[in-house]
Order: C-alpha cells, then structure tokens, then sequence
C-alpha cells in the first residue's frame, strides 16, 4: 500500500489494536499474546509510527470516530496507556465531540487509568462481561466475577463516565435459560446506553472448538438460542434500548458510532498487529504476529500482510450485507449517489425472492430484514454475494 495515489477523505474513522491480555479466555480467537514479556513500548512507538506512514497515502481532515479495541488495552500501564493516548491525539485529527471508544476489562480499570482516558478524550468506554453468572465466567476462561463488574461500575459513577457499553454472551456452554435471564436483567438494571449481546460463535483454533471436537463442552441448542435472542429483544425493547442493528441496543442517540462506520461501508484505518482497515477501494490486513508486524515498521514500511482492491460489485455486495445487519436496513437513495445504479436494477432478483419468502421487506427508501429475516440473518447476506 505504500504505493497507493493520495487520495483525501474529509473523515476517515480509526481501529487501534493493543494485542495484549493478561489472560486468554478460551473462546477467543482475536489477534492476542500474554503481556508478559512482550515488548510493549516498541509495539505503541510503531504502531504510531504505522499512523504517520498511513495519513501521508490517505490524508484525513477528522477522524470521525476512534476506537481502540484488543485484546486488552486496559492491561496497558498508565505510563503506556498515556504514551498511546498522547501519541493518537497528537496524529490524528480529532474532534472532542467525536466519540473515542476504548475497550475496558472489569476489574482492570483504575481510577489513574480512567483519568488519562479523560484527559485525551476518550468518552466511550465498551466492557466485555460477557455473563454475570460466575460459574460459567470461569468455565469460560474469564478472570472477573460479577462483584468486579459492579465494584468497576461504582467507580465509573463516581468519577461521572457515564458512556458505557456492556457485551454479553448468550449460548454458552452449561448456560440455561434461567442463567441468560438472570444475567439479562443485571445488565438492564445496570441502566447502560448500549449494550451489545452476541451468540458463542465456536472459532477454529480456541480452546473451545478443541473441546467440542472432544466431547467436553455441550453447547444449548439451536431452539434455546433462538429463544435467548427473542427475550432479549423483548427485554430490550421494554427497557427503552431499540434494537439497531441485529446484536447491538441502545438508548436514542447512544448508538456506537464507530460500529456505524463498519455497517455504513465507509472508510477507516486499521492500525496495530493483525488489524483490518478499508482506504479507498482497498481492503487490507496488517502482520498478525507481533515480530511480523513490527519488522516493516522498523525500515519505515506499513505492515500489510494482504489487500484486497475491491471491484464496483464487491463494494455493493458489501453494501448490502453490511448494511442488512442494521435494522433501518440499506437506503436506495444512499445506494444509488454511491454506486450510480438503483439498488433495484442491480439486486431485482434476489431482492424479489427475499421478499417472497417475508426476508427483507422495502419501505420508505429502505430495504430492511424482518422479524424473521433478522433471526437468519447470515442466511439473508449470503443470497447477495452468490447474485
């Protein structure tokens, strides 16, 4: 990409990686390392080196949203979380009005951490909690309990953040429904803006998949999963967080902004070992191991591993099943000043079948899943990229 024609967008968004945990849960299959003798300092100096080297080929004027995920960037030092900070503030252009999302683990964060977040602006903090059972917190591999979330909840009151997003889990191994309910309304009476609930997706390479190949691990059924889903759509709804996207609930304009930018198919850069970003019409993907990552940085090289120049057909197949998974669905109008083509002529067919079999309904300007459509959801996407 070093190569690439400059080409400036008014806003380009931007996915910052901190690879490194202090543990590993076993259902986790994102790009990460123990902390423990990983060379920490070189990996924040390079990956701001990586900004520089990217902002020269596609200049910003704002970075509509920044988001800083793992990993665990919370198992930074303060020292190195103000290091990053410091250094993202002073390459990327940003706006204090923009949201700045970092990543949080409870029971990692401390008050010094939380007060150099403030200081460069971050107002967004996401949670993984994944559970409030503690049983199935240590079968899965977490190193929190309950008790750390509300101990971590507590503090982020008293210090008045009060922009916090929470992800669960539902579908685990051993949960019953009784568990996921449970957990449910300790989130709710939490009173979040946003929370995020995503079903156990088995990865190739944790230590999960390995234990169901063996025989060790039972997972509920596709019925009860099925179920979990519903309930927390009703419960969602009944608390007052409208369902936006197909696994994501938020108060009226307490959307995650950053996750718009993914849905939405627009621009952002992909910065750290192993991240993923989308400039132009390309679509790459940096070295995962950190030695791999770090060795091009060294003699002044971006750290891709793999682009992808994406043709006029893959951009609109990936406009709409990125789009779909949002719950006002893909506009036409949107569609159309991106593309210069109606949605119609390209995608007739597939969107008349869908139709047919009360998928995907169009109304207003938009094309959006139905209730039903929106519980097989992958099986929908799928029909756009075989037209």
């Amino acid at each position: 990409m070093e190569n690439e024609t400059k080409t400036s967008s008014s806003k380009i968004s931007a996915y910052i990686h901190i690879p490194f945990c202090e543990h590993i849960c076993y259902y986790c299959d994102f790009n990460k390392v123990f902390i423990e003798g990983q060379p920490v300092d070189t990996y924040i100096e390079k990956m701001l080196l990586e900004i520089e080297l990217l902002k020269k080929n596609y200049p910003s004027q704002d970075t509509k949203t920044i988001y800083i995920g793992g990993g665990t960037p919370t198992s930074l030092s303060v020292k190195q979380l103000d290091y990053l900070l410091k250094g993202v503030r002073e390459r990327l252009p940003f706006d204090e009005s923009n949201e700045f999302t970092v990543e949080a683990n409870p029971g990692d964060l401390t008050q010094e951490k939380l007060q150099v977040m403030k200081n460069y602006g971050v107002n967004r903090l996401s949670m993984g909690v994944q559970t409030f059972d503690n049983q199935l917190l240590k079968k899965i591999g977490r190193k929190h309990t309950a008790e750390d979330v509300y101990q971590t909840m507590n503090f982020l009151e008293k210090e008045d953040f009060q922009n916090v997003s929470i992800d669960l889990i539902y579908a685990l191994p051993g949960q019953t429904l009784e568990s996921f309910r449970d957990t449910l309304t300790r989130a709710l009476a939490l009173d979040l803006p946003h929370y995020s609930l995503y079903s156990l997706i088995l990865e190739n390479k944790t230590m999960f998949m390995n234990w169901v190949r063996q025989g060790r691990l039972e997972l509920p059924d596709q019925e009860t999963e099925s179920q979990m889903f519903e309930e927390t759509i009703e419960a969602m709804e009944l608390a007052g967080r409208h369902q936006y996207e197909v696994s994501n609930f938020a108060l009226p304009e307490k959307e995650s902004q950053h996750n718009l930018i993914y849905w939405n198919n627009e621009q952002y850069y992909g910065i750290g070992a192993g991240a993923s970003g989308y400039l132009g019409q390309t679509r790459y993907k940096n070295h995962g191991p950190i030695k791999h990552y770090l060795n091009p940085l060294e003699i002044g090289e971006l750290p891709v591993v793999e682009t992808e120049e994406l043709s006029q057909k893959n951009q609109m197949e990936e406009e709409m099943f990125l789009g779909l998974r949002k719950k006002v669905g893909v506009s036409t109008e949107v569609f159309y000043k991106k593309y210069q083509i109606e949605l119609q002529s390209v995608y007739g067919k597939v969107l008349k079948e869908l139709q047919d079999d009360n998928l995907i309904i169009e109304e207003n300007g938009f094309v959006k899943l139905t209730k039903k459509g929106l519980f097989i959801g992958n099986q929908v996407f799928e029909k756009f990229l075989l037209s």
